[in-house]
C-alpha cells in the first residue's frame, strides 16, 4: 500500500454519513422557526458539512440560523443565544452550551445550532454571541463556505482535522481550514502526501 492509498483510507474511515446527519439537522427546523417568532430569515446547513470537510470525529452538522437585524431592538445577542438554549431544552432535547453554538444530540448525531443576527437589513455579515467571553464576533458564513469548497484542499483539510481530533488538540475548525489553505498556497493540487506533511510541519511544529 502506498502512502497515498493509506491517507485515502484514513479519509474513508472517518467519512460522515452526510444524508443521515442532514436529516437529523433538518428535524430541528420547525422548532427553530417557532422559536424565532417571525424574525427568521434563513435556516441552513453550514460548517464542515456544507464545506465538504466533515469527519465523523467532530460535529455531524451545523445549522446556521440567520435572524433579522430587527430582533436587536428587543433582544441582545446573549438573550438570543440563551433563549434558543432554553427552547431546545424545553422541547426535550439534550443540549449543551458551547462558544458560539448550542450542541444538540439527535439519536447518534451531534448537531450544532449557531444563532446569528444579521448586522443590517441587507448583506450576509452577521453577529454571533461568544458565550465563553460574553462578547461577540462577526462572520460571513457564505464567504467561508465558498472559500473552502473552492480551495481544492478538501482532503488535506480533512486529514488535518482527523489529526487534530486524534491528538486532542484545541484548534477551531474555521481557523484550521484557512490555515491549511494558506500553508499550501503555491503548492500543486492533488499531491496529498507531501501537502499533508507540509501542513503538519508548518501548523503543528
Amino acid at each position: 500500500m502506498s502512502n497515498y492509498e493509506y491517507l485515502q483510507g484514513i479519509i474513508y474511515k472517518y467519512t460522515v454519513d452526510s444524508s443521515g446527519a442532514e436529516n437529523a439537522a433538518k428535524s430541528l427546523y420547525r422548532l427553530i422557526d417557532i422559536w424565532a417568532n417571525g424574525y427568521l430569515i434563513e435556516t441552513k446547513l453550514s460548517g464542515s458539512l456544507a464545506k465538504g470537510t466533515a469527519i465523523s470525529l467532530g460535529t455531524d452538522a451545523d445549522i446556521f440560523i440567520s435572524l433579522s437585524s430587527a430582533i436587536g431592538y428587543t433582544l441582545s445577542l446573549s438573550d438570543i443565544y440563551n433563549s434558543l438554549y432554553e427552547k431546545v431544552i424545553s422541547a426535550g432535547y439534550t443540549a449543551r452550551k458551547q462558544n458560539v453554538s448550542i450542541g444538540v444530540n439527535i439519536g447518534n448525531y451531534k448537531i450544532d445550532l449557531v444563532p446569528a443576527r444579521r448586522q443590517s437589513q441587507y448583506g450576509n455579515d452577521h453577529s454571533l454571541y461568544k458565550s465563553k467571553t460574553n462578547s461577540w464576533t462577526q462572520t460571513n458564513i457564505d464567504r467561508h463556505i465558498y472559500d473552502v469548497r473552492n480551495s481544492n484542499r478538501l482532503n488535506e483539510i480533512k486529514l488535518t482535522k482527523i489529526w487534530r481530533e486524534l491528538h486532542s488538540l484545541s484548534f477551531p475548525s474555521l481557523y484550521l481550514e484557512l490555515a491549511v489553505i494558506y500553508c499550501l498556497r503555491g503548492y500543486r493540487y492533488g499531491q496529498l502526501e507531501s501537502n499533508f506533511f507540509k501542513v503538519l510541519f508548518i501548523i503543528f511544529n
